[in-house]
């Protein structure tokens, strides 16, 4: 807006949307059930938690948990949600999200509520890798580790606009990383 002599620009509050996209921890491949009761093995019950905090480090406030309802994912946010000192109850299970691919995620996040800025959304692989590498132009994986934290930033008042916004990589972490 121009006022005078000076140019002003004026940053609309909340204007910014973060989403946190998380693959389930290590599950337990020896488990003879159904795979979506697949537990987490040792490693994962280990690298859940130490993944939690780290993004702690990084992510102070997240205001939604978002779910795959697979045991695996389940688990895996509950640990989290634990580590932020919220209540597993807090956590939205959404079963498209279930070996979904990429599609789903921005189905997912076109219907959150606007009032939401910083959401984390945990899933599978091999969606959670192709909707990881459609983010950020320039950003790709091979292959989303276990337990694998990817971050960005989208300039975005509403979420319905997600997909078209201009996108930020903000950082990725794994289990075996160093929290790039």
């Amino acid at each position: 807006m121009w006022f005078g002599e000076r140019f002003f620009i004026f940053i609309e509050t909340g204007s910014l949307k973060k989403v946190i996209i998380i693959r389930h921890a290590k599950s337990d491949q020896r488990f003879w059930g159904s795979d979506f009761e697949r537990p987490l093995n040792d490693r994962g019950k280990e690298d859940a938690p130490k993944m939690a905090k780290r993004l702690l480090e990084k992510e102070k406030q997240i205001d939604a948990w978002i779910a795959s309802p697979a045991l695996r994912a389940k688990s895996t946010a509950a640990y989290f949600v634990q580590v932020y000192g919220c209540d597993p109850s807090d956590i939205l299970f959404i079963s498209s999200l279930y070996h979904a691919p990429a599609e789903v995620f921005y189905d997912v996040i076109r219907g959150l509520p606007d009032n939401l800025v910083t959401v984390a959304i945990f899933s599978h692989n091999p969606g959670i890798t192709y909707f990881v590498n459609s983010l950020v132009p320039g950003v790709s994986l091979d292959n989303m580790p276990t337990c694998g934290v990817f971050a960005i930033e989208a300039e975005a008042a509403r979420w319905k606009d997600f997909e078209k916004s201009r996108r930020r990589y903000l950082f990725f972490d794994y289990p075996k990383g160093s929290g790039t």
